[in-house]
C-alpha cells in the first residue's frame, strides 16, 4: 500500500462486544456469509449468543482488518475495541471455529444466568492511562499506609487469569491467582471462615477498590457481575485488558511478557506498541530484562518466557523448562511424564505440537 504497509503480512486480532444478540444463530450465520462471500483467509474462534461476540482470529491483514470494519457497519458493534497484534507466521490458529456457543467465556455454572449485558453490574471500566495512575497512587499508598487512603479505603490489584499466565508477566503488586483454569475462578465466594487461597475473603467491601485485569477484558467483565451479586461494590476494571494497556503505556507497571491464547503463547510488551493499528511489527525477542520466571522441574530462572506443551500426550502441560531440563527430560514436564507409554518428539526451540490425534494414531513418531 502506499504507506508501506504490508496487506498480506498476517496479523492477530481480538475483541468482544456483551450486547444483546436476539437471533445469535442467524448472526452466525450472517458471518459466516460475510467471510465466505468474499473468500477470506480467517482461522480463529468467533463466538456468538444471546449476550455478544467474542472472537480471536488471525488471518492476511487486509482480509483480518476488512472482517472487523465490516462488524463496525453494524450500531450494535459501532463502537467495539478492535486490537491488532503481529503475527508469527502465518496463522496463528489452526482452523475457523465460527458458532453459536452458550456461554462466551467457559466458568462453572455458565454465565448465561448472569446480567452481562447490563453495563450497570459490571466493573467500571478504565483507560489505560486512568488504571496506571491508579496503580502508581496504590504503590504510593503501600509505601505510606500499607494500602490504606486517606479516608481508610484500600486498593486491592487482582489478576483475573490462570497461575502460568502470571508466570510470564503480571502488573507489579500482583498475586499469583491460585486458579489453573478461569472456569473454576472462585474469588469472593469462599464460605469458609478462613481461606488463605481467596484473595477477597475478608476484604471490606464497602471500602476497599478491587483493581481486576486480564488479558483482553472479558474475563474481567464476565466475573464482576459475580461479585456484583456478592456485594462487592468497587470494582474497576483494565479496558481492553493488559493488551490495550501495553498498546499505549508500554511496560510500565507491568514485567515480563503477556500469555496468549493461539499459536504464539507469549508478547513482549514493545510488541504491541510497535503493531499499533497496524498490527505488523517483527515479533523478535521473548525474553524479558526486568522479569525472570522459573523452571517448574527445577526452579531455576528461564529468560526466555514462553511455554511449551509437555511431551506426553496424556499430559500436554503448559510449563517453563530450564534448557537443562528441557534435554533431560526430553520435553517433559516431570520424571513421571518422562516415562509415560505415549510420547512425542522433543521439538526443537519453542516449535508447537500438532493436533494430538496425528500422533496418536502414527506409531512411528511415537518415541521413548
Amino acid at each position: 500500500t502506499a504507506d508501506g504497509t504490508d496487506e498480506s503480512g498476517f496479523v492477530v486480532v481480538t475483541f468482544y462486544k456483551l450486547v444483546p444478540l436476539e437471533d445469535p444463530r442467524a448472526e452466525v450465520a450472517a458471518h459466516l456469509q460475510f467471510l465466505q462471500g468474499r473468500d477470506m483467509d480467517i482461522h480463529g474462534r468467533i463466538y456468538m449468543n444471546q449476550q455478544g461476540i467474542n472472537a480471536q482470529y488471525s488471518g492476511p491483514r487486509k482480509d483480518a482488518i476488512a472482517y472487523a470494519d465490516w462488524l463496525r457497519t453494524d450500531p450494535r458493534f459501532s463502537d467495539i475495541l478492535v486490537q491488532i497484534s503481529p503475527a508469527l507466521s502465518g496463522h496463528a490458529f489452526p482452523r475457523l471455529k465460527l458458532r453459536y456457543k452458550q456461554s462466551l467465556v467457559q466458568l462453572e455454572g455458565g454465565s448465561c444466568h448472569l446480567p452481562l449485558v447490563e453495563p450497570s453490574m459490571r466493573a467500571s471500566p478504565l483507560t489505560p492511562s486512568e488504571w496506571r495512575e491508579k496503580l502508581e497512587a496504590r504503590k504510593r499508598l503501600d509505601s505510606e499506609a500499607a494500602g490504606d487512603t486517606s479516608e481508610g479505603r484500600k486498593l486491592l490489584l487482582l489478576d483475573v487469569r490462570n497461575d502460568y499466565e502470571w508466570d510470564i508477566g503480571h502488573f507489579e503488586g500482583a498475586k499469583r491467582p491460585n486458579v489453573d483454569c478461569f472456569r473454576s475462578t472462585s474469588f469472593g465466594l469462599s464460605e469458609q471462615e478462613m481461606d488463605s487461597t481467596d484473595p477477597l475473603h475478608g476484604v471490606d467491601k464497602e471500602k476497599t477498590d478491587i483493581l481486576m485485569y486480564c488479558t483482553g477484558g472479558i474475563r474481567c467483565d464476565v466475573y464482576s457481575t459475580i461479585l456484583r451479586e456478592k456485594g462487592f461494590g468497587n470494582l474497576y476494571t483494565l479496558k481492553g485488558g493488559v493488551s490495550n494497556y501495553l498498546k499505549s503505556q508500554g511496560s510500565a507497571e507491568w514485567v515480563g511478557n503477556l500469555f496468549v491464547f493461539d499459536d504464539r503463547l507469549s508478547l513482549p510488551p514493545a510488541k504491541f506498541a510497535e503493531a499499533g493499528e497496524e498490527g505488523c511489527a517483527d515479533n523478535g525477542d521473548l525474553s524479558s530484562s526486568r522479569w525472570l520466571g522459573r523452571c517448574y522441574v527445577c526452579g531455576s530462572e528461564v529468560e526466555e518466557l514462553r511455554h511449551r506443551n509437555c511431551a506426553s500426550i496424556d499430559c500436554n502441560r503448559l510449563y517453563l523448562c530450564c534448557g537443562g531440563c528441557l534435554e533431560e527430560l526430553r520435553g517433559c514436564c516431570c520424571s513421571e511424564c518422562r516415562g509415560a507409554p505415549r510420547l512425542r518428539p522433543l521439538l526443537p526451540g519453542h516449535q508447537r505440537y500438532d493436533k494430538w490425534h496425528l500422533y496418536r494414531d502414527d506409531a512411528s513418531v511415537i518415541s521413548s
